[in-house]
């Protein structure tokens, strides 16, 4: 299969009830399905001897908290055979959990262990579902859109108790002063040596 057009209609061919929408775009198959479906679809993908998509890149997702269905959850795998990628997706509530595809593809596990930390997605049936990338004691999910910019603790190494402690955010006012200025017209300084 050279042709991605071709591939859009296998795909759409075979599993007519389970695509809700497809397009090409930038030379790369899109697909849409339901969450119930990834299985079957992630099986069909890999197994089939037209699609051959062996190789799962990457795990992700999107973060939209004005919809009902917060998360766009976003898979991607490629066929070394046919040169071709295809990229997978389909929304889910905030407390929605997603089957995990680690027994199709051994390489998911870190991936949705960092979906996971990120968002807070869970996989029923992931055999190591913890934190990867924060602490174990980190509050909050740091990719959701309502996550603050600047956390809820800070981490430091204390002298006094010889160990690495968690404190409230503590923000220096002097430090959020902007001046606002371009810095290719100057700064105020350096206009009033000019007028000089």
């Amino acid at each position: 299969m050279n042709n991605l057009i071709d591939l859009e209609k296998k795909i759409n061919s075979e599993l007519t009830t389970k695509i809700n929408n497809s397009k090409i775009l930038h030379n790369q198959l899109f697909l849409d399905i339901d969450c119930s479906d990834l299985i079957e679809v992630t099986l069909f993908l890999k197994n089939n001897n037209l699609t051959k998509f062996r190789q799962l890149i990457d795990i992700t997702a999107v973060d939209y908290p004005e919809n009902q269905k917060r998360f766009k959850i976003v898979y991607l795998f490629l066929s070394h055979e046919f040169n071709q990628r295809i990229i997978l997706t389909f929304f889910i509530n905030e407390n929605e959990i997603v089957s995990s595809v680690t027994k199709i593809f051994p390489a998911a596990n870190w991936m949705e262990r960092e979906v996971f930390d990120m968002y807070g997605v869970k996989f029923k049936d992931h055999p190591d579902l913890r934190r990867i990338l924060t602490d174990y004691n980190f509050e909050g999910f740091p990719l959701r859109k309502d996550f603050p910019l600047t956390g809820h603790n800070e981490v430091r190494y204390s002298e006094e108790e010889k160990k690495v402690i968690y404190e409230d955010i503590k923000l220096e006012q002097n430090y959020r002063n902007f001046d606002y200025e371009s810095p290719w017209e100057g700064t105020k300084y350096i206009k009033d040596q000019i007028k000089k």
